[in-house]
């Protein structure tokens, strides 16, 4: 039986939720008729645009750029403060209606799923059920949804990016020749801007291109691991299955003991920055975000206490989780007590893309820090495979000079038993100090990463 999948996507979210809210409280004018935008405080220029009506596209305004200039585009550009409270129930409710089509549902945003219709429709009839399910989300929400349609989860979301708003398509493998082919390298799913740049070098414009690739050439670009699954995307190839939400990690978490106990704040920021590193890194490789955040102290005496809150808005960005950690951590330690540990985790995990609606104007930096913080992680866990214990990860701590880091190893060595540390830079020449039991295993790893402030 030919697998039916289907991938629902909210059209400008964000905005057409935003204005179904107004036209319930009696507002007569439809923002998405008109140049709008949403952002975190209406008020405040510097804020950034989240969401766009189709009619602002037109004046050439994007997402993630600062209102001021959105409003020198369009001088007369509508621009409103964002719910989330009612974006969650917004996202709640089209979500409840795409259930009742098909159980095995995954939610891979807050404004868009998959669902398995295989067993539930035929491919005679698939556009005539996505187009039910399209009209009845519209008809009792108020808002309009894409419905894309085929034969795996790829084609789904690759097809319910065609033509927008309040469309339905299909993308099944006799079609990919056709409809995907022939666009551009940079609208394949998971194929990023600086990939697009490497590929556009090559000469390879558009996704038929890069099916056809050599694979010489993609295992130059990606490796082998990611050639060849970047070659199977542009051939529409996906086996993953939908995957309901019981499946899905629930928390993630790390913690510092100490060898002798912490009563310097200064000392305790430093193990806090890094434990919220290693849980930030980790949620971004597993593409979720987190919206709970709890920090955790144990005492000389062996009392440990904890306080958690809930965020807003889920996020992945180190910067946030950092500063979340940081305002809880009064709750838990009066800033004298000896502490042997320190401990930070995140849940409530979703596959949301991380919200923007209150970013700073520091987003884009903490963003770019980010990157550069994932890929020195990805440089370390590809250099051997002693950096693996068999059962978990080696414990990583970052420095902002390679002084601090120097500094730290060798504590770490003089505090331990029969260990040893010694030099070992990054492909990209940044310090690296591996730290080693007395079998010669590599237990810690001490490198230099520049801080985070906010």
């Amino acid at each position: 039986m030919e697998r039916i999948i289907f991938h629902i996507d909210v059209n400008s979210a964000f905005l057409s939720w935003t204005a179904v809210q107004r036209l319930s409280r009696g507002d007569t004018l439809d923002i998405r008729t008109v140049p709008s935008v949403v952002s975190g405080d209406p008020n405040d220029r510097r804020s950034i645009v989240t969401a766009k009506s189709i009619p602002a596209k037109r004046f050439g305004i994007n997402t993630a750029e600062p209102v001021s200039m959105a409003m020198r585009k369009c001088p007369k550009l509508i621009v409103v403060g964002g719910d989330w409270e009612w974006y969650k129930k917004c996202s709640e409710a089209f979500i409840a209606i795409c259930r009742t089509y098909s159980p095995v549902l995954q939610q891979f945003s807050i404004d868009e799923c998959f669902i398995d219709m295989t067993g539930r429709t035929d491919v005679k009839n698939a556009v005539e059920v996505a187009d039910r399910l399209r009209g009845e989300i519209k008809s009792r929400l108020g808002f309009t949804v894409n419905v894309g349609v085929g034969s795996n989860k790829l084609l789904a979301k690759m097809a319910s990016d065609f033509e927008k708003p309040d469309k339905v398509h299909t993308l099944w493998q006799d079609e990919i020749g056709e409809k995907m082919w022939p666009l551009p390298v940079g609208d394949l799913l998971w194929v990023g801007k600086k990939s697009v740049e490497k590929l556009n070098a090559y000469g390879i414009k558009t996704i038929g291109q890069l099916a056809a690739a050599p694979d010489n050439v993609m295992q130059h670009l990606f490796g082998p691991k990611g050639a060849k699954a970047t070659h199977e995307s542009a051939n529409g190839i996906d086996d993953s299955p939908v995957s309901t939400e019981e499946e899905e990690a629930k928390s993630y978490s790390a913690e510092r003991t100490f060898s002798s106990d912490i009563t310097d704040p200064k000392q305790l920021e430093r193990q806090l920055f890094n434990v919220a590193c290693i849980v930030a890194h980790r949620i971004r490789r597993d593409h979720f975000a987190a919206s709970n955040v709890s920090v955790f102290v144990k005492s000389k005496d062996f009392v440990s206490r904890s306080k958690q809150h809930t965020m807003p808005f889920p996020t992945d960005v180190t910067a946030v989780i950092l500063n979340e950690a940081r305002r809880l951590m009064p709750e838990v330690w009066d800033g004298v007590t000896p502490l042997r540990q320190v401990g930070l985790g995140v849940s409530r995990l979703t596959h949301d893309m991380p919200l923007t609606l209150f970013e700073d104007e520091n987003m884009e930096y903490y963003r770019q820090w980010d990157a550069d913080y994932d890929r020195k992680m990805q440089e370390l866990e590809k250099k051997d495979r002693h950096y693996r214990d068999g059962r978990s990860k080696v414990l990583k701590f970052s420095y902002a000079t390679g002084e601090q880091a120097l500094r730290a190893a060798k504590n770490s060595v003089k505090e331990g038993n029969g260990s040893s540390f010694a030099r070992n830079p990054l492909p990209d020449g940044t310090d690296c100090f591996e730290v080693k039991d007395a079998d010669g295993k590599v237990i810690e790893l001490y490198m230099v990463v520049k801080s985070l402030t906010l």
